[in-house]
């Protein structure tokens, strides 16, 4: 069996991406409602933020709430909502503990009120935590993330603050809701579902992608393991030979 110390031994992602899938289809299983499977899925959330810094990953983005799922049934949602609060407020602690910095991307003003003043709150108590960077992606959208930067980069370009010609990866990358967070190594999805869903369609460019079966309740700290395992076992290119690399 593959074990943290193993894994510790090779390459790790430096930015680590999950796409927390099938805590609906969870519950649909064991006949409860969909919510039981989202509340369910918070100790799968702790469990992976705790372990993560355990084996030493700087930064992990979770996509917790997309501007997709606003269209969900309103008590899906509003149990969303109250278990984003409500585990900020209980997890506070727990990211002291793991020296561990929150972080938030996405149209964080469309949160609830109560919900935007609990994750404001959190980031600033945990400001100065370094082992690793959490960043919840909520009310997220890929698209409409690069909608926003190609907006405001228009917007300097009329104004004559800065040139067309100027534009290039760097300042695109600059205008991201993840402007100060790495390019992602690796993303992985739960549930058996091989989608993007919309999420950092940017900086994926070259992560490497990783599918599990197991739906996101079930997800532990063995599955990571074993999805950072297999990581390591991959010769990242980046457009050269295996030759240019040894």
């Amino acid at each position: 069996m593959n074990t943290i110390e193993s894994i510790q031994k090779g390459p790790l992602p430096g930015h680590l991406a999950i796409i927390m899938d099938g805590n609906g289809r969870w519950a649909k299983e064991r006949g409860k409602m969909r919510v039981f499977g989202h509340e369910s899925g918070v100790r799968a959330v702790r469990n992976t933020v705790e372990s993560a810094a355990k084996i030493g990953i700087k930064y992990l983005t979770l996509y917790a709430f997309s501007t997709e799922n606003w269209k969900r049934p309103k008590l899906e949602v509003d149990t969303l909502m109250r278990l984003l609060v409500s585990s900020l407020k209980k997890e506070l602690k727990t990211l002291h503990e793991n020296d561990i910095r929150l972080n938030a991307i996405g149209r964080i003003n469309t949160l609830p009120k109560r919900a935007m003043s609990e994750l404001e709150d959190v980031i600033e108590q945990t400001r100065n935590n370094k082992t690793m960077t959490l960043t919840l992606a909520l009310s997220y959208g890929g698209r409409e993330e690069l909608t926003t930067a190609f907006k405001a980069l228009a917007t300097k370009v009329k104004n004559n603050i800065i040139s067309p010609a100027n534009i290039d990866e760097t300042i695109i990358n600059n205008h991201l809701y993840t402007h100060d967070l790495p390019d992602v190594d690796l993303l992985i999805r739960t549930s058996g579902e091989y989608r993007i869903s919309n999420f950092l369609l940017w900086q994926i460019a070259y992560a490497e992608l990783y599918f599990s079966e197991v739906f996101w309740p079930d997800f532990s700290e063995q599955h990571l393991i074993e999805a950072l395992k297999d990581y390591q076992n991959r010769e990242r290119r980046f457009g050269k030979t295996s030759e240019q690399l040894n």
